[in-house]
């Protein structure tokens, strides 16, 4: 029966609870990764919950290298 539940597609109202979740600051951090890492729960959640995570850890990524970058031509800048 489980398993069954963790293969049906989400409805309206599975989604609309899920996405209200992951509006709340923090919450939605510790949600993300529940849903991402439990073995249990809806697969369609879960794989929407690591697709979310992957695109995070991009954004930080190319975060890091354009403030890394802006502060080199600061520094460069400085020198000069």
């Amino acid at each position: 029966m489980e398993n069954n539940a963790q293969n049906r597609p989400m409805t309206v109202g599975d989604w609309f609870v899920t996405i209200l979740i992951l509006a709340i600051p923090l919450l939605n951090i510790v949600m993300y990764l529940y849903w991402a890492l439990s073995s249990t729960g809806n697969l369609n959640r879960k794989n929407f919950c690591i697709a979310s995570l992957i695109w995070m850890l991009i954004g930080i990524a190319i975060a890091v290298l354009v403030i890394g970058f802006v502060s080199l031509i600061g520094v460069a800048a400085m020198s000069h």
